[in-house]
C-alpha cells in the first residue's frame, strides 16, 4: 500500500502567561511546545513527522484525524491544522548514519592517522564507488 505524501492533524495551542506555548495533538496523544508561535509551529511539524514515521515503520494503524471544527477549546487555546510532508522525513531516516567497526593492519592505521585520514569519509566514498553511486560522492563534505 502506498504511503501518503502528507498528513494533516489538528493541534491545540495553549497559551499560559510566562510559559512556553503548549501544543497538543489530541488524536495522537502527543505534545510539544515552543517559545513563540513560530517555534511552536515548527516543533509541532517536527513532532508530527516523527510520530507518523514511527507509526508507518511499526506498521501501526494510522488514527483518523478529527475535524478541526470538532475540537473543543478553552479561552486560552487556538486550534490549527498541522501538516507534514513525509517524503523528506522518510529520506532523512534513510540517510541517518550508523556506526561500524573496521579492522585494519596496524601499519595502515598508523599511516592513515599520520596523514589525518577521515576513516568514515574514505569508507563511505569507497563503498559508494563500489556500488555505483559515484554521483553522491560529490555532495559529501
Amino acid at each position: 500500500m502506498k504511503k501518503p505524501e502528507r498528513y494533516f492533524y489538528p493541534a491545540v495551542f495553549t497559551y499560559e502567561k510566562g510559559q512556553e506555548i503548549a501544543v497538543d495533538f489530541p488524536d495522537l496523544e502527543v505534545a510539544t511546545s515552543g517559545v513563540d508561535d513560530k517555534d511552536a509551529l515548527l516543533s509541532a511539524r517536527e513532532l508530527l513527522g516523527c510520530v507518523m514515521f514511527g507509526l508507518e515503520e511499526d506498521e501501526e494503524k494510522i488514527p483518523e484525524p478529527s475535524a478541526l471544527e470538532s475540537i473543543k477549546l478553552e479561552k486560552n487555546q487556538k486550534s490549527m491544522l498541522i501538516d507534514v510532508y513525509m517524503p523528506s522525513i522518510r529520506m532523512a531516516q534513510v540517510n541517518k548514519s550508523v556506526s561500524r567497526t573496521v579492522t585494519l593492519p596496524a601499519w595502515l592505521n598508523a599511516e592513515a592517522q599520520e596523514n589525518n585520514v577521515n576513516f568514515s569519509q574514505v569508507l563511505q566514498q569507497a563503498l559508494m564507488k563500489m556500488f555505483g553511486n559515484d554521483s553522491k560522492i560529490a555532495g559529501q563534505a
